[in-house]
């Protein structure tokens, strides 16, 4: 069975950091892509970021480059995302996802090739 489970949300002030995690159950992260999404209220889910299997290409949206990153602990089967110099417009829910095969590298990340799923933390940046 297949478990994610997202982790790390907050509430912090602008300028700030959180380190969003993974831990992933029934699948590892050096087999499949995983990615980020965030879905803020009212609005669209939308891909964030994506590391590959052998964790050799990632990917960042344009409105988090040079200030998210994604990375992973293979021993801990734990994807995570590093999010700095927050900004209100990142308050959302955040996903993990996960895949084993992907037709098309899609940077940033769609959310229709994914089909293993967490549960989501709330991220709330006050300016």
């Amino acid at each position: 069975q297949v478990q994610l489970v997202d982790s790390g949300g907050g509430s912090v002030q602008a300028g700030g950091f959180l380190r969003l995690s993974c831990a992933a159950s029934g699948v590892t992260v050096n087999a499949n892509y995983m990615a980020w999404f965030r879905q803020a209220q009212g609005k669209e889910r939308e891909g964030v970021a994506l590391i590959s299997p052998d964790g050799g290409t990632k990917c960042l949206a344009n409105e988090v480059k040079g200030r998210f990153k994604i990375s992973r602990d293979i021993a801990k089967n734990t994807v995570y995302l590093q999010m700095n110099n927050l900004k209100p417009e990142d308050t959302a829910m955040y996903y993990c996802a996960a895949t084993t095969y992907l037709d098309v590298w899609n940077c940033p990340p769609s959310d229709q090739q994914y089909n293993n799923w967490g549960q989501g933390t709330q991220v709330t940046v006050s300016s």
